[in-house]
């Protein structure tokens, strides 16, 4: 190691901070022991001590760094003062602060000062650490020197590039050491209303993101810790990618879900063919499933009679109907009218009798009979969603009676389901998801299941991929929303679902507008190197004619690799080029992606070529290798990419341009592509962009 003065300094300055950390831990360590040494004192002592501990314990798991490192830089102002940036505050003794959590004001020069607005900074000095060691630092000068330093760039580029040139992992990590001036802008918008984020492929979105969640809740603490954070993720293999993020900010208060998360005792997997999709989607199911849960509101066919001694008590089918419309009259949510059915009833019954009786006495005497039972549940059943939408989907003329004049036949057929005999054990598809939840905001909580069929909301909700969620999707969002603040992170160019958004204005339309949308964009990228970048954005021009490439900040990089082959010999191709890869980014990570048709023949010619992978749809992302079917490569990063049968994934894909655009921009070091079908005209060198035939 280098004995260079300024460094060494540094290095025991960092020891220093981690020897605080340490005395930090141990004390709050101490207070979480505290808390188990028996039942004794009064009530008001144990639960001040119950208080105690559980901050105390909070305050261990933020403290919890791994390997990450605690400081990444320092700052010294034009006013004499300095302050080490770091993952999460440290004191001493003295409570003097030892290292600055990157989330505090103070800290905010870090990331935006410039040569033209230093924001009081006459120096800002990166540190390239592993772990507790120090192995480098970069230092950036400010004021007279400005016109020599600023070169218009990004900031910080010395760490920047260093940190974009580790190795994937195959998990997501953070990007706290070197956020840019324009993600740091994004990460501290104001709390209140939606903030729509457009940002390409590499530009960061999903780890700014993420970055902004940490920061509200440190920001706004009160009234955030009570209210929740919520992050959605476009499918579970996404949430496994991300979920190291948040805890290595120090912030573990964060709820990270996918929307089937959100309804109570929902399974959920896979998705319906595009057609059936769109149709789940569309806002027409809202008039379907009320027509649905007020069909299920029904007056008796027949008269029947309630035995109570030698009296036979008769409900007609006029008596019913007139329950039913003083219920409707009452109730907010179908099952929150039961209790007035069920009142009204008895009322009536009692009405009935030759000798007057108390309705509630009655009630509790014939509560159980069959005939009785046979009224509540023929007027007015206490349904749950999974109830409701497989009575619903599995009824032609339930589905025709509820659609009549909103969907054709063609349409309905679309929506039938085989009926089972048991609801709650049915995996729903993702698309049915939103209409689970409408039902769930038609019926309501179940009389007895208030807390578990209640539905949560959130002060801040962040939604990544949000270019690909439906219009009843966004309704469970908003639903989810309890002030309309909102970050919703996403790029148009990457539409790939059936309902796939082709602008903001579509989403915002279904999303709060309590206040004013802001908007963003993320221009610059940061992952893909400029060749592989001008591939791509080749494609973009038909992707998304309207929208520019990323500015990529890694001008040089290697070249994309188009290699064509037999069809005979394509699992010998396939086998080298994946060696070829391994061996050029050595401990990275390495993606095979291929049309969803071409899943089953890519990992035959990997078993056959002796190659250990991993299967990105059975959620296995602990492997260098693994396959990835395109439908699930978004958002991911890997160091190199193979993308096999190009045309296939443009040709078979629901929304082939978008989904290509996708595949081409998940490599930060490496794109190969490997076809054995003529490459599309798009790809070509001979072709002008933005030309599929």
């Amino acid at each position: 190691m280098t004995t260079n003065p300024e460094l060494q300094a540094e290095q025991a300055y960092i020891d220093r901070a981690y020897a605080c950390l340490a005395r930090t831990r141990n004390s709050a360590r101490n207070l979480v022991d505290v808390s188990g040494a028996g039942p004794g004192g009064t009530f008001q002592a144990r639960y001040e001590r119950d208080v105690m501990a559980e901050l105390a314990a909070n305050r261990l798991a933020q403290t919890e760094l791994g390997d990450q490192s605690l400081c990444f830089g320092r700052i010294d102002r034009a006013d004499g003062d300095t302050f080490y940036i770091g993952r999460i505050a440290v004191s001493d003794e003295e409570s003097e602060p030892v290292v600055v959590d990157w989330r505090a004001q103070v800290a905010e020069p870090f990331y935006r000062a410039t040569g033209r607005d230093p924001m009081g900074l006459e120096r800002r000095r990166h540190f390239a650490s592993q772990g507790r060691v120090l192995r480098g630092i970069d230092d950036e000068l400010f004021g007279d020197a400005t016109h020599d330093l600023d070169r218009r760039g990004v900031v910080g580029e010395g760490a920047l590039i260093s940190a974009l040139n580790q190795a994937r992992s195959g998990r997501l990590s953070d990007i706290v050491a070197t956020i840019q001036s324009e993600q740091d802008e994004v990460i501290r918008a104001p709390l209140p209303g939606v903030l729509v984020v457009q940002g390409g492929p590499g530009t960061g979105k999903t780890v700014v993101a993420l970055h902004r969640a940490a920061y509200l809740l440190y920001t706004h603490r009160f009234p955030l810790e009570g209210q929740g954070v919520l992050v959605l993720g476009p499918n579970r293999l996404f949430l496994g990618y991300i979920e190291q993020v948040l805890p290595s900010l120090g912030e573990a208060g964060v709820e990270v879900a996918v929307l089937a998360d959100l309804v109570p005792d929902t399974r959920a997997m896979g998705v319906d063919p595009p057609a059936e999709a769109r149709l789940k989607g569309d806002l027409r199911m809202c008039r379907v499933l009320r027509r649905a849960v007020r069909g299920r509101q029904r007056p008796l066919p027949r008269t029947v009679a309630v035995p109570y001694g030698v009296e036979r008590l008769r409900v007609t089918p006029d008596d019913s109907a007139e329950l039913i419309a003083f219920a409707r009259r009452r109730a907010r949510t179908h099952n929150a009218g039961r209790k007035f059915i069920d009142q009204a009833l008895f009322s009536l019954l009692a009405s009935k009798m030759r000798d007057p009786l108390d309705a509630a006495v009655l009630r509790s005497r014939i509560r159980s009979l069959p005939e009785t039972r046979e009224i509540l549940e023929r007027i007015w059943p206490v349904l749950t969603p999974a109830q409701l939408l497989n009575d619903l989907f599995g009824s032609r003329a339930l589905l025709r009676l509820a659609s009549r004049g909103v969907l054709s036949e063609r349409e309905v057929g679309l929506l039938l389901e085989p009926r089972v005999d048991d609801p709650s054990s049915v995996v729903w598809s993702t698309n049915d998801v939103p209409l689970l939840d409408e039902a769930l905001e038609l019926l309501g909580p179940r009389p007895r299941h208030r807390v578990q069929d209640a539905i949560r909301t959130y002060g801040h909700i962040v939604v990544d991929e949000a270019q690909d969620l439906s219009p009843m999707e966004l309704r469970v969002i908003d639903r989810r929303s309890l002030n309309g603040s909102m970050t919703i992170v996403g790029d148009i160019a990457q539409a790939t679902s059936a309902a796939g958004h082709a602008s903001w204005d579509e989403i915002l339309e279904h999303l709060p507008d309590r206040h004013a949308p802001r908007r963003a964009e993320l221009a610059i990228g940061y992952r893909l190197p400029a060749p592989s970048m001008a591939l791509a954005a080749r494609l973009l021009a038909v992707a998304a004619p309207g929208l520019a490439p990323p500015r990529s900040v890694r001008e040089s990089g290697a070249a994309p690799v188009v290699e064509p082959c037999t069809d005979f010999g394509f699992d010998s191709a396939l086998a080298a080029a994946v060696r070829r890869e391994v061996e050029a980014i050595d401990s990275g990570s390495v993606a095979v992606v291929c049309a969803s048709s071409w899943l089953d023949r890519v990992e035959a010619a990997l078993v056959a070529g002796g190659i250990d992978f991993g299967q990105a749809h059975r959620g296995r992302f602990d492997h260098q290798i693994t396959v990835v079917p395109v439908g699930l490569a978004k958002g991911l990063e890997l160091d190199a990419c193979i993308v096999v049968e190009p045309g296939a994934i443009l040709d078979e894909e629901f929304r082939g341009p978008q989904s290509l655009y996708v595949a081409l921009t998940r490599a930060t070091k490496r794109l190969s592509l490997l076809h054995v079908s003529a490459l599309p005209d798009v790809l070509r060198d001979d072709e002008p962009a933005g030309t599929l035939f």
